[in-house]
């Protein structure tokens, strides 16, 4: 990709360049990440849906809390960027990132099913006993990780979360998690999707705490189609748990060296991310910036 900035930083699915002192612009791949490990090969165009559905829901939720996007339309974007940057790229401003994954879940699934069968709770919160995978929670919870630079990230509970950044910043990014996670489950539940839970990030511009990086995307959300949802189910998905879904049958150990992605699994993972989008935002996305070359 011929892009003729400097280079900032590259992540797991992104990767930043300086524009100036108060701007960057973020690339979003078509890289997946599972378990913590990016895979051998691409999903072509889902850098594209993430960057399409973050510009979609930064829209719908900046009267929630502001956000860092300036503008994802390529023309106004910065001298030396080409066009294959079109559609994954978005030129953001430049924030103070607050050190923690804030989660929020409203069912159990995953790692907190995990940890649910083994304690009875989930990152310090107790739960009723008897409740089953994919089980919608009495109340969504706020559930944060590390942010890890090269490492797995790692479970807090409230206490350690806020031992981290302080009291206030703490209190700050759960209520706003929390919100931002209930707008989008009423918005997604009249779309017939159901929003198990969600990743958010946030920084610090000034004295404002404003989100970040990405939201509400099937990379960053486990979403589930309401009429195919049945609890005590891995319920199929709209994000990368198809993927994972396929490792895990494999018995893959999570170490290198990787196996190659089948054709079938890369090409259904793309037509769930598209269709996320398309759902969610009523909007067709071959309309979108750019293509997937």
């Amino acid at each position: 990709m011929s892009i003729d900035l400097e280079h900032r930083y590259s992540g797991k699915v992104r990767d930043l360049y300086t524009v100036d002192d108060a701007h960057m612009l973020m690339v979003a791949s078509d890289r997946v990440s599972v378990f913590d490990v990016i895979l051998p090969n691409l999903v072509p165009g889902k850098g594209r849906v993430l960057t399409a559905l973050s510009t979609w829901w930064f829209a719908d939720t900046e009267h929630l809390v502001a956000n860092h996007l300036v503008s994802s339309d390529p023309a106004d974007f910065p001298a030396g960027v080409g066009p294959e940057a079109a559609g994954r790229s978005m030129l953001v401003q430049v924030t103070d990132p607050i050190r923690l994954e804030c989660v929020a879940r409203g069912y159990l699934f995953g790692s907190a099913w995990s940890d649910y069968q083994a304690t009875g709770s989930v990152q310090g919160h107790a739960l009723p006993s008897g409740l089953r995978q994919a089980e919608q929670l009495p109340a969504p919870l706020f559930t944060p990780t590390t942010k890890a630079e090269g490492s797995h990230d790692l479970p807090l509970t409230d206490v350690e979360a806020a031992a981290l950044v302080g009291d206030d910043l703490f209190e700050q990014v759960r209520d706003l998690t929390l919100m931002i996670y209930a707008f989008g489950a009423e918005h997604a539940q009249r779309n017939g999707i159901i929003l198990a839970d969600t990743k958010v990030e946030f920084g610090v511009l000034g004295e404002q705490v404003i989100l970040i990086d990405e939201v509400l995307t099937p990379d960053s959300s486990r979403y589930w189609p309401a009429d195919e949802y049945r609890i005590g189910t891995s319920p199929p998905s709209f994000d990368k748990q198809f993927v994972r879904d396929h490792y895990q049958s494999i018995g893959w150990d999570k170490k290198p060296p990787v196996p190659e992605v089948p054709a079938d699994v890369i090409a259904g993972t793309r037509a769930r991310y598209v269709e996320a989008y398309e759902r969610i935002t009523g909007l067709a996305f071959d309309t979108w910036y750019g293509d997937d070359t």
